[in-house]
C-alpha cells in the first residue's frame, strides 16, 4: 500500500486561553496531488501548516507525512517537507547561494552534493546571475524564486507554498506557475494556499476550504466550478454561509 503524502486525523490546536484555531480537522492528500488549501485570514490555514512542519505543537490528533508521524519522528518527517512561507524569513544580508547552502547543510547534504543541488536550482529558477547577490537587493519576484528554491533544496516529497506569488508582477507570476506545474508533473505533491483564487483554479486538482478552524468544503476542483461558477464565486458562497 502506498502511503499518502499527508494524513491529518482529528487535528486540534488550541492556544492559551482555550482559543481553538484548528477544530478537529481531517485530510488525506495522495502523493502527486496539487492541493489547494483555502480560507479567510485567521481561518486556521497557517496554524495547520505550522503543525505539519513542527512550528506549532499539536494539542491532539495526528499528522503523518509519507506515513511518518510528525511528533514521534519529527526529524525524519521534516526532511520530507519543503515550505515556502509567505514571509521572507531569511537573513536578508546573505547571498543567494549561501542561503541555499545553509538550508541544504541543515538537512544533511554533504558539501559536494549541496553544490550540485544549488547549481541545478539556480539554473531552474533563472537565478544564476544573482547567485552572489544579497537577498535584500533582489526584486520581489526574484525573492519569491529564492524562497521556492530554498524549499526544494533538499528535494522534499511534499512542498507547501504559502502565498508563493504575493507581490509578484504578472510575467513572473506566470513563470512561477510554470515551475509549479513542472514540479507537480515530476511527481511532487504540492499544497498551495493563495488569496489569488484564479491561481488556485488554474493549478490545483483538488481544493479544501477551512473556515473558523473547520473544513467546510473538500473535493475536486470541478465540484467548485460546475454550473458555470468561478472558484471565487463558490468560495465566497461557502465562506459567507459558514460565518453567518
Amino acid at each position: 500500500m502506498i502511503e499518502p503524502a499527508l494524513t491529518i486525523e482529528n487535528l486540534v490546536k488550541e492556544y492559551e486561553g482555550g482559543i481553538r484555531a484548528v477544530n478537529d480537522i481531517s485530510l488525506t492528500i495522495p502523493k502527486g496531488e496539487f492541493f489547494g488549501f483555502l480560507g479567510p485570514n485567521g481561518a486556521g490555514k497557517t496554524t495547520t501548516i505550522n503543525c505539519i512542519t513542527g512550528v506549532a505543537r499539536i494539542t491532539s490528533g495526528t499528522i503523518k507525512v509519507g506515513g511518518i508521524d510528525v511528533v514521534e519522528n519529527y526529524r525524519e518527517a521534516r526532511t520530507k517537507v519543503g515550505i515556502s512561507p509567505q514571509e521572507f524569513n531569511v537573513d536578508i544580508f546573505s547571498q543567494v547561494w549561501k542561503l541555499l547552502d545553509y538550508v541544504a547543510g541543515y538537512y544533511g547534504l554533504r558539501k559536494e552534493k549541496r553544490a550540485e543541488r544549488i547549481e541545478i536550482l539556480l539554473k531552474q529558477f533563472d537565478l544564476e546571475k544573482y547567485r552572489s547577490t544579497p537577498f535584500q537587493h533582489l526584486s520581489g519576484g526574484y525573492k519569491r524564486r529564492v524562497m521556492l528554491a530554498r524549499a526544494l533544496v533538499h528535494d522534499p516529497e511534499l512542498i507547501i507554498l504559502d502565498e508563493p506569488t504575493a507581490g509578484v508582477d504578472v510575467e513572473l507570476r506566470h513563470a512561477l506557475w510554470g515551475y509549479l506545474r513542472q514540479l507537480n508533473e515530476e511527481g511532487k505533491t504540492i499544497i498551495l494556499t493563495s488569496h489569488y483564487l484564479d491561481e488556485v483554479e488554474k493549478l490545483c486538482s483538488r481544493i479544501a476550504i477551512i473556515n473558523d478552524g473547520k473544513i467546510v468544503a473538500d473535493g475536486p476542483k470541478e465540484e467548485f466550478t460546475k454550473n458555470g461558477n468561478s472558484l471565487e464565486e463558490r468560495y465566497l458562497e461557502i465562506t459567507q454561509k459558514n460565518t453567518s
